[in-house]
């Protein structure tokens, strides 16, 4: 889940309904007309039992925990079902080898683990969902996996050779048909310090999915909106908008349970925007809390308002700036953090996966753990989760190059557009000082089975 991302999917709020693909608002619009009859319609159909689907599992389409230690299977391609394609935006052009800058400087000792796990995502079924977002096509990459399952090649020239072998380059190209260049931000997983129990300085919750949180398809009520959905829950047989932060903050008897108290306002808060993070508990145990889901809400920045109060200059509003304000604030903090209404949920999981040669972070949209630096969120109408993309940008706040092989394995709600992409840093302090500091150019060339044609998804 990458950085302010509060939604994989497009979503629609019931207080911020109006276009705006920007990262705190997420993609998607309802027209004007519609909006008044939305919580009507949608209730009228709930009190009647009809068909909206009430989908509270399409937020992680995570497989089974231990996934890095399942061997990869393949199935046969004759038992793979297929589904209807998805049409991508852009377009696509094949490229040599030779077209990728530095592709022969890429080090790929550690990478062939990470190719194994994403297999595992690529020969999954689809299901053919709307609301989940697009992925690349599985029976395209079935001969692919198949053969990375039997090949067990050393070093890197020998990982380089097969990817060689079997892939072929395409250059990603915008709406317009030129060669795609956008913005490439990074996000990262951060350590906080908390408790399972509260008390002393353990004073912040970070809580479970509410058993009352309802996530609503609107494909199925109006089928112009087939993927977009709302947050809310039942005030007797209406649909109206989840609890604020504030609104959670303040009803203590009806608060979601907690899976920790955080030591710290401001860090608990920053492990919400990034959507998930480690937590080292009292007896020194580390636990992963990976995005579960959040109330629909629309985000709001609180370093601005920090510098609308005249309390922080707006250049100065950084993590540890905000954690100083808030020790010499303690009154305020509450206030403070309840500017930003929307409020992430999260589920709990072990910290897995550094014996397998890779630094594996937590799941992202696509349900595979996401590799430390070989990771990025992408825009799912360009480029479909599962794809190996080689990836061409520059170092945070540099001119130093950054060129390597990523896979697609998550999105963002800002993350809009053809060669957008959220860069994975990986875990601690100095990832999160390097994805802080990251707003890049860069641009994208997908690789896709020689033999199945240009990218598709379904």
């Amino acid at each position: 889940m990458s950085v302010l991302q509060f939604d994989s999917k497009p979503e629609i709020t019931f207080r911020h309904l109006r276009r705006s693909p920007s990262r705190k608002q997420p993609g998607g619009w309802l027209p004007r007309a519609s909006r008044s009859l939305l919580p009507l319609s949608i209730a009228v159909l709930l009190a009647a039992c009809s068909s909206v689907p009430l989908d509270e599992t399409a937020e992680a389409p995570a497989p089974d925990i231990d996934i890095l230690q399942q061997p990869l299977r393949v199935p046969a391609l004759e038992a793979m079902r297929d589904s209807a394609p998805r049409k991508l935006e852009g377009g696509f052009v094949p490229v040599g080898w030779g077209a990728l800058p530095s592709w022969n400087d890429d080090d790929f000792s550690q990478l062939w683990p990470v190719l194994i796990n994403n297999c595992k995502g690529l020969v999954r079924p689809t299901g053919g969902s709307m609301v989940q977002q697009a992925r690349a096509t599985p029976r395209a990459w079935q001969p692919v996996c198949a053969a990375a399952a039997q090949a067990q090649p050393q070093g890197s020239a020998q990982v380089r050779a097969f990817i060689e072998q079997h892939l072929q380059p395409w250059r990603l190209l915008d709406d317009q048909g030129k060669h795609a260049r956008n913005t490439v931000t990074g996000y990262y997983e951060p350590l906080i310090h908390g408790a399972r129990k509260r008390g002393g300085d353990y004073q912040w919750p970070l809580y479970q999915p509410p058993h009352d949180l309802l996530t609503i398809d609107l494909g199925s009520v109006y089928p112009d909106l087939a993927g977009k959905r709302v947050r809310g829950k039942l005030d007797g047989k209406r649909v109206v908008p989840y609890d604020t932060r504030a609104e959670i903050a303040a009803s203590p008897d009806r608060q979601p349970p907690a899976i920790v108290w955080a030591n710290d306002p401001v860090e608990a808060f920053f492990l919400q925007i990034q959507g998930s993070g480690r937590v080292r508990l009292p007896d020194g145990q580390m636990i992963r809390l990976a995005y579960a889901d959040h109330n629909g809400q629309p985000y709001a920045s609180i370093g601005r308002w920090l510098a609308d109060q005249g309390e922080l200059p707006l250049a100065q509003t950084s993590m540890q700036n905000i954690k100083a304000w808030a020790r010499r604030n303690p009154q305020r903090v509450q206030e403070m953090l309840n500017v930003n209404q929307a409020m992430v949920f999260f589920r709990e999981e072990s910290v897995a996966g550094a014996e397998s040669g890779a630094d594996f972070g937590p799941k992202g949209a696509y349900g595979i753990p996401l590799a430390s630096q070989r990771a990025i969120a992408v825009d799912t109408r360009y480029v479909p989760l599962g794809a190996p993309v080689y990836l061409a940008t520059t170092m945070p706040s540099s001119s130093q190059p950054l060129r390597r092989l990523v896979f697609a394995q998550d999105t963002g709600a800002a993350i809009k557009g053809a060669a957008r992409a959220d860069f994975y840093w990986g875990f601690g302090d100095e990832a999160g000082a390097l994805a802080g500091r990251m707003k890049q150019n860069g641009e994208m060339w997908v690789l896709w089975p020689k033999q199945a044609g240009a990218p598709s998804a379904r």
